[in-house]
Formats: structure tokens, C-alpha cells, sequence
């Protein structure tokens, strides 16, 4: 059997951004509230059809696109193990952007190209430009790559006292019977 129309149009929205809670409110417009609007959408996804169908789907992506999981995690690495020597010849001067090798200009996440003028006024006179390299987050690069290979775990301490002691352990099957009968 074939998803309905309503989990169909549910999927597709999902896909978009993977936010069930908009999905859901797409899918179904009357409903208005965010909370019930999250249930529901969580809900959706463990529909075995509708999970299929989201699954076949971002297999049909991966494909189309060739980003897969090796393929983000190659990127993970050149960004983590990026040398920022790259960006500079052996005089110390940067390397024209052009030259750069595919792995180096990876790891530049924009660049801001500014002239530069020598003198005031009349004897104002360009000098050249002012390139300002923005690279990518080296330490969230680490922190993904890490994640996905289970190497950081948040631990979360407990404390206090759990009591297991059943408190109706004494009664016996009559007076049980009173209880959850009110009687």
C-alpha cells in the first residue's frame, strides 16, 4: 500500500530540511499548535512507509548528487587537517588564489578583496589590493568528524536516590481489590 497524499506531502516537505514539525504543519494545515504539530510529525517518522519512503528518497539524493557519508567525511578531513602554510609561498608572500590546490582552497570559507591606496587627497594613489582569507572552522571540523566517530560522548552524572520498594507489598489481594475498585 501507497503512502497517502498527506504523508506524501509530508515526506517531500521533510526532505526539504528535515524539520518534521513544519512537515507535519505543511501536510496538515489545520493543525496550529508546534507541540502538537512535533508529535505528530514524530509520529509520521516511525510509520514504516513513510520512513521507507524517506529513506529511498535520500538514498535517490546521494546518488544524484554523489554526496555520500565517505564523500563528507574526505571534506571533514581536508578541512581538519588543513596546514594554513598552504596560503604562502617560501618568501612568506600569499599565494595568488588561483594557484591554490583543490584541498587549500577548500578550506577558505570567503574572501574579501579591498584596494589599498597610498597618499591623501590629489596624491591618493593605488597601491594594490588587501586580501583578507576567511577559513573554515578548523575546530568545529574536528568536533563533526570526532562526533561521527563516537569520540566525544557527553556524559551526564546523576544523582540522588531511586526507591524500588513496592509500597502495596504488605497489602493483601482483598484489600488490593478495595483499592483499585474504590471499594
Amino acid at each position: 500500500m501507497a503512502l497517502t497524499p498527506k504523508q506524501k506531502i509530508f515526506a517531500d516537505e521533510y526532505l526539504i530540511d528535515l524539520n518534521a514539525t513544519r512537515a507535519y504543519k505543511v501536510a496538515y494545515p489545520s493543525c496550529k499548535k508546534d507541540d502538537s504539530a512535533a508529535v505528530n510529525g514524530s509520529k509520521l517518522l516511525r510509520n514504516t512507509k513513510v520512513a521507507e519512503y524517506i529513506q529511498e528518497r535520500m538514498k535517490e539524493r546521494s546518488k544524484r548528487t554523489e554526496i555520500t557519508q565517505d564523500r563528507v567525511l574526505q571534506e571533514l578531513e581536508k578541512l581538519v587537517l588543513f596546514d594554513i602554510r598552504k596560503l604562502f609561498d617560501s618568501n612568506g608572500k600569499p599565494v595568488d588564489i588561483s594557484m591554490l590546490d583543490d584541498d587549500t582552497a577548500t578550506c577558505i570559507a570567503g574572501l574579501e578583496v579591498v584596494d589599498y591606496f597610498e597618499g591623501a587627497g590629489e596624491d591618493r594613489e593605488f597601491a594594490g589590493y588587501v586580501k583578507k582569507y576567511k577559513l573554515t572552522d578548523k575546530l568545529r571540523a574536528i568536533e563533526l568528524m570526532g562526533r561521527h566517530f563516537g569520540m566525544f560522548k557527553d556524559k551526564v552524572e546523576l544523582s540522588g536516590q531511586v526507591d524500588t520498594a513496592n509500597p502495596y507489598a504488605s497489602l493483601t489481594t482483598e484489600e488490593l481489590k478495595k483499592l483499585i475498585h474504590g471499594g
